[in-house]
C-alpha cells in the first residue's frame, strides 16, 4: 500500500481557498487585537516561495473572550509503555466546523482537513488533526520521566507547528492533576516548580479553535468536582459549557498554580525566534530550569524540513548563550518518509547532525507508516 500527500503549492491554493477564508476568520479576530491585518497572499499553510503569516503573540485573555459558549469534545485514550493509560480531551471536529458556520452566516464554504474522521494517514490536514507522531511524543515524554520533571523543577516547553497540542496537554495535565490535589491536602505541600508551555502554530485559527480549546478541557476535567464555576459545566455528556465564570476560573488557575500559556502564530523565520524571546510578564527561568522544544510531523517537506531545523537550532542555540548550565533539547517525532513530498526523518537527522548536534533514537514504531522519535542536543562547546 503506497501513501502521499495530497499536499502542493499549487493543490493548496486551487482547492482550499474558501476553507482558507473560513479557517481564518477566527484567527483574523485575534490578529487585530494585537497586531493588525496579514498579507491578503499569505494562505493556511506555509509554501516556499509565497509570503507566509506574520508572526503574531496572542493574549489569552482576548482568546478567551473569542471562545464559543460551548465546545463539544471526546477523549483520546494513550496506552503508555508502563501500561498506564492516560485520557487527553480534543475539541470535536464536527464542533469546529458548527462554529465556522454560524460565523458564515450559516453558508458552508469548503473545509478541507475537517471531516468527520481524525488521524487520517496518508493526507496533509493542517492543525485541525491529531497526527500519528503527536501520540509517540506523548508516550516519550512519559517515558522520560518528562511529566515529573515538570513538577519538580522550573520547565519551559514550546511545542512547535503544535495543532491540538497532544504532548503539551500531557504535561499540562500532570501538572494542574499535581497542582490541584495540593490544594486539596490539610497540610501545606512545597509548591510546584513553574511551568511555562509556549504553544505555536501557523495558523492562528489553529490556535483559537482547537489548541486553546483542548487546554481549557483537560483543566476543567481535572479540576471538575473542586471548582465551583463548574458545577453545572458538565451538565450535557462530552460538552463543557464556557461561561464567563468558567474562562475566569481557569485564568486564575493558571498563575496561582505557576503555569504559563503563551501563544505564537506566522511562519517560522528570524521574527518568530525573537517573539519566542520577546519580553513577558513572566520571570526569567532560573538557572536549574530546562527548555524543551516539541514537534510531531513538522517536517513533512524539505522546505518544512529546512525551516523547523533552523528554527529549534536558534532557539538552542539562544539556550545555550543565556545559560550554559541549562538543559535543552528538542525532542522530534515524525514519519521515517513522508512519500510524495520529500520530508523525511532520517534526512532532519542528518541535517542536525550536520550542524553539530547530538542526534539520540528514543522510539521507534514499525507498524503501520513507520515513525520514530528522537532527541537533539547542541554539543557542549570549548
Amino acid at each position: 500500500m503506497s501513501f502521499s500527500f495530497s499536499f502542493s503549492g499549487d493543490d493548496i491554493e486551487e482547492q482550499d481557498n474558501g476553507g482558507v477564508e473560513q479557517l481564518n476568520q477566527v484567527g483574523e479576530k485575534t490578529e487585530t487585537a494585537a497586531a493588525g491585518s496579514q498579507p491578503a497572499q499569505a494562505g493556511a499553510f506555509p509554501v516556499e516561495g509565497k509570503p507566509q503569516l506574520p508572526v503574531i503573540r496572542h493574549d489569552l485573555d482576548t482568546m478567551l473572550s473569542l471562545l464559543p459558549s460551548k465546545v463539544s469534545y471526546d477523549l483520546l485514550e494513550v496506552k503508555l509503555d508502563d501500561g498506564r493509560t492516560i485520557s487527553l480531551p480534543r475539541r470535536e471536529l464536527w464542533d469546529v466546523r458548527v462554529q465556522l458556520m454560524a460565523e458564515d452566516d450559516g453558508e458552508e464554504g469548503p473545509t478541507e482537513g475537517l471531516g468527520v474522521r481524525d488521524v487520517k494517514t496518508g493526507v496533509y490536514e493542517g492543525g485541525f488533526k491529531s497526527w500519528e507522531s503527536s501520540v509517540d511524543l506523548v508516550k516519550v515524554l512519559a517515558s522520560q520521566g518528562y511529566a515529573s520533571d515538570g513538577n519538580e523543577r522550573p520547565l519551559r516547553v514550546l511545542e512547535l507547528g503544535c495543532g491540538t497540542a497532544l504532548p503539551s496537554l500531557s504535561l499540562f495535565q500532570s501538572a494542574v492533576s499535581v497542582r490541584s490535589s495540593s490544594a486539596t491536602q490539610t497540610s501545606p505541600a512545597p509548591a510546584p516548580a513553574p511551568l511555562s508551555i509556549l504553544l505555536a502554530d501557523y495558523n492562528p485559527s489553529v490556535l483559537q479553535l482547537v489548541t486553546l480549546p483542548n487546554f481549557v478541557l483537560t483543566w476543567a476535567l481535572q479540576v471538575a468536582d473542586t471548582e465551583p464555576a463548574l458545577k453545572e459545566a458538565f451538565a450535557r455528556e462530552d460538552e463543557l459549557e464556557l461561561t464567563d465564570e468558567v474562562k475566569e476560573a481557569f485564568r486564575r488557575f493558571l498563575p496561582s498554580a505557576g503555569i504559563t500559556l503563551d501563544w505564537i502564530s506566522g511562519g517560522w523565520s528570524e521574527e518568530f525566534v525573537d517573539a519566542v524571546y520577546a519580553e513577558t510578564a513572566q520571570p526569567e527561568p532560573s538557572a536549574s530550569a530546562g527548555t524543551l522544544i516539541l514537534g510531531a510531523e513538522t517536517i513533512y517537506s524539505p522546505f518544512a524540513l529546512e525551516s523547523f531545523h533552523q528554527t529549534v537550532s536558534k532557539i538552542l542555540q539562544r539556550e545555550r548563550a543565556r545559560n550554559p548550565d541549562r538543559d535543552a533539547e528538542a525532542l522530534v517525532g515524525a514519519k521515517r518518509m513522508y512519500f510524495g513530498v520529500g520530508g523525511s526523518l532520517d534526512d532532519y537527522v542528518a541535517r542536525a547532525r550536520d550542524a553539530g548536534a547530538l542526534v539520540e533514537q528514543l522510539r521507534e514504531e514499525t507498524e503501520g507508516v513507520s515513525r520514530g522519535v528522537v532527541r537533539c542536543k547542541l554539543i557542549a562547546g570549548p
